[in-house]
């Protein structure tokens, strides 16, 4: 029986029926599935609970967009080469209320929702906190009513599957797609060629003048969109996820083929293929360059052919876009869709350029998010123009703008022109694309109160100067939903006992918790589901590693990308001087402790890499010296994920946020530990410094230099070997390590990491290591006392609300996209 969509109001999205829900099963199981129950695989069942409420989502994806449409709505455009996903189904259930009756409707059909949950893969289309921001934020623009699409690539294999052989990572092909993405909706016909190379020619009118610039790409294909729907909390809206594919414009060539140039025949569809195959390809190769900007390209242009598509046939003129687009771009990866809309609107479309860039200017706006000079990413002159040599012309002509708007300006001398040019002129020529997004933006927000400054200040204070209106501040935030409800059911019934359900809709109502900290009786309760969620992953730990851990200890987790700033080194090092301390003094009161390692390295990054090696080493050693007795134990856990972090986030006793203080543009990890209970040991850097304003000093431990202290020591020649000196628990646990106790096999293996310290510790390990274990010994003690313990770690739920990404989105929207939220 199929319901049709007047048959299913929206009221019985919330309310059900589970036997009429099993009956849509077994239909989808056999028609769209094709599979008798009987012989059915748990993939199949997946796949058939999916599509019936996928059903359900299409009805309300509908009617979202034609209340769009009817409305003239101004949409909200959301580039982003990640969208760490996660799982959908879970998501999808939740947010439309359909949950326990779906439990309920696989159970009679003698199927376990958590199982076939457990099947969906993660969507590899993302890395780490800038994907998995991106996907809290469609979520939240469809739960605070903002019409968006998402932008991106569709991602075959993702950044890689991370497995750990001999301690070292290897990077294998994340097969997600293996078993296809019933999810997903394929639209052909939204199909857009794409081009690379070629040249570029005049016309000019019967009187010499120049009319328009016509570009002949040499390299064509298309680029294919894939549709996700992203359902808001209670189904409020749902949004598209469009993800883009490539494929060839002449699948083969039958020529070369028929010829006996098998190979060579596909020559083209591989070349459409590599682009939507793996995300950041390693770019220490020109080879590997070249493919990041074409992945940049592709995408961007992809989408705003889409945009001006959809814009045209609703309003008919392109004047009109700033009023009804808003078109973001999340980071400096889609910077190039600056230089690609002014070519649309000049070149296919024939505007001028001040009108064009007129247009730009106002509809674009850009998050940055780092500070990392590496990360706002810069293409050499030669590379660029071979590839995309009409937007090397158009570039050169954005830049004689605002270098003639400077220059006019009379505020700036040579030196401070050149930091603003869109070229960078020392050295090797190269097109700067954080300048490029900044000049063609009309806002340009950091993501935490201290990065925001920063970038005044740092690498964008020259521009900063020139348009002192643009930069503006929109801390980072989460979806309560994924990371509270979906993640942390224990503790979301306890709050909802404690003060209602108010906060399911209202996150700040947790406020209300806050008086429950000094309750006894709810401490006591708190701390019961902690332990629960604690053998959750140690159950997961001792299946899937075979480690056996014991959830009384305190759970110190750091899960995060794999960076020399994060930091993971230092906790590392406090981890053999522990060990050296709990051995040479095993009468003192240790409390019990699991450090837990999460986190991908980039496979060209070789110093990342050699960290997870150390980690893995250093766990080898403690976790089998008796001597430790089991109050030391180190755990890195591979392929760390979304999935992974669901289990991993409400276990921690303990979030370490420990980057090098003015390098962490934001974090979000830091917020998802804290409204799940944990305690933030961390330095005032990124939203560190905003979640110690919310929960209070005596709720975090931080430690360590501040930003302004960083950049002091490095411009006053800080000197690191008469530190490391001066810290006997830091020299002997260096001197451990760099002496081969936890490398036998290579005793050379780790000198480099040290000698590095000894001779600049540009990330201020050793300088900031005395005050990080002093802060770890705070936490013992803290630890120690129990009740205290919970008390603060119930502080840090009631009070971080604010780091809701509906919070974050609502400012975007009212602040920055002029749409209503």
């Amino acid at each position: 029986m199929t319901l049709t969509t007047t048959e299913l109001p929206r009221l019985n999205l919330t309310n059900p029926d589970p036997k009429a829900l099993a009956a849509e099963i077994l239909e989808a199981l056999k028609y769209r599935v094709g599979k008798d129950a009987a012989v059915a695989t748990r993939e199949d069942w997946l796949t058939a609970a999916i599509k019936v409420v996928r059903d359900r989502i299409v009805d309300r994806w509908h009617e979202s967009t034609k209340e769009a449409y009817e409305a003239g709505a101004k949409r909200v455009y959301y580039l982003s080469l990640e969208f760490l996903i996660g799982r959908l189904m879970r998501d999808a259930f939740s947010n439309l209320g359909v949950m326990d009756a779906m439990r309920e409707a696989l159970a009679t059909l003698g199927v376990d929702l958590d199982v076939i949950a457990a099947l969906e893969p993660d969507a590899a289309l993302g890395n780490g906190g800038l994907g998995r921001l991106a996907a809290c934020f469609m979520e939240s623009m469809a739960t605070v009513g903002v019409p968006a699409h998402g932008y991106g690539i569709r991602y075959a294999n993702g950044m890689f599957r991370q497995e750990i052989h001999d301690g070292w990572q290897v990077e294998l092909p994340e097969t997600w797609l293996d078993h296809g993405n019933p999810w997903e909706f394929e639209r052909r016909e939204r199909s857009f060629e794409v081009g690379f190379g070629g040249t570029v020619e005049s016309v000019t009118s019967k009187d010499g003048r120049l009319e328009r610039h016509v570009w002949k790409p040499h390299d064509r294909l298309l680029a294919v969109a894939y549709d996700t729907p992203v359902v808001g909390w209670r189904g409020a809206r749902v949004n598209t996820l469009r993800l883009w594919s490539g494929m060839p414009i002449d699948p083969i060539l039958l020529d070369a083929f028929n010829a006996g140039d098998h190979i060579g025949a596909l020559r083209e569809s591989n070349k459409a293929d590599a682009l939507s195959r793996v995300l950041y390809p390693a770019d220490s190769s020109e080879a590997g360059q070249e493919l990041r900007l074409r992945q940049e390209y592709f995408f961007s242009t992809a989408s705003l052919q889409d945009i001006i598509q959809r814009h045209l046939s609703q309003y008919g003129d392109l004047l009109s876009l700033p009023d009804k687009a808003a078109i973001h771009l999340n980071d400096t990866h889609p910077a190039i869709a600056v230089a690609e809309l002014l070519r649309l609107l000049m070149d296919v479309h024939l505007l001028d350029f001040d009108t064009a860039w007129d247009i730009s200017k106002r509809t674009f706006a850009y998050t940055n998010h780092t500070l990392l000079p590496e990360a706002l990413e810069s293409w050499a002159v030669p590379l660029f123009e071979r590839l995309l040599p009409r937007h090397m012309q158009i570039i050169y002509a954005i830049n004689a703008e605002i270098l003639l708007e400077a220059r006019a300006s009379d505020q700036f001398n040579g030196e401070e022109i050149s930091r603003i040019s869109l070229i960078q002129e020392n050295g090797e020529r190269r097109v700067r694309m954080g300048n490029l997004a900044f000049a063609g933006s009309h806002s340009i927000n950091g993501v935490s109160a201290l990065h925001t400054e920063l970038m005044k200040e740092t690498v964008f204070a020259d521009l900063h100067r020139l348009y002192p209106e643009r930069i503006n501040n929109k801390t980072n935030g989460i979806t309560p939903r994924r990371w509270l409800f979906q993640s942390n059911p224990g503790l979301t019934t306890l709050i909802r006992e404690a003060i209602g359900d108010r906060f399911l809709d209202e996150i700040d109502a947790l406020k209300e918790l806050d008086g429950f900290a000094e309750d006894a009786s709810f401490r006591e309760q708190f701390a019961s589901v902690k332990r629960a969620n604690k053998e959750r992953l140690a159950a997961m730990i001792m299946e899937r590693q075979g480690i056996r851990i014991d959830p009384s200890a305190l759970f110190d987790i750091q899960i995060k990308r794999i960076h020399e700033y994060k930091r993971q080194l230092l906790n590392i090092i406090e981890a053999v001087a522990l060990y050296d301390q709990i051995r040479s003094h095993p009468e003192r009161d240790w409390m019990p402790r699991v450090k837990f390692f999460g986190g991908k390295a980039a496979p060209s990054y070789h110093n990342a890499k050699l960290i997870i090696k150390l980690a893995n080493d250093v766990a080898r050693v403690i976790n089998r010296d008796p001597a430790v007795r089991g109050l030391l134990k180190v755990v890195f856990v591979p392929n760390y994920n979304v999935s992974t972090a669901e289990i991993m986030v409400p276990a921690a006793d303990l979030s370490e946020q420990i980057s090098t203080a003015g390098m962490e543009a934001s974090g979000t990890g830091n917020m998802k530990f804290a409204l799940n209970g944990a305690l933030t040991i961390g330095t005032l850097d990124g939203a560190n410094v905003e979640i110690k304003e919310c929960v209070g000093d005596e709720n975090i431990f931080i430690f360590g230099l501040t930003a302004a202290e960083v950049a002091e020591r490095r411009d006053n020649g800080y000197a690191p070997r008469s530190v490391i000196e001066g810290s006997p628990e830091l020299s002997q646990a260096l001197a451990a390590i760099s002496s081969g106790v936890f490398s036998p096999d290579d005793r050379a293996r780790y000198r480099g990491l040290t000698d590095g310290l000894y001779q600049h510790d540009w990330f201020m390990v050793a300088a900031d290591f005395d005050a990080y274990a002093d802060a770890q010994r705070q936490v013992d003690a803290v630890w120690r006392d129990s009740p205290d313990w919970y008390a603060r770690a119930i502080h840090n739920v009631a009070r971080t609300g604010w780091f809701s990404s509906d919070r974050t989105i609502r400012q975007y929207a009212n602040e920055i996209w002029n749409v209503p939220a």
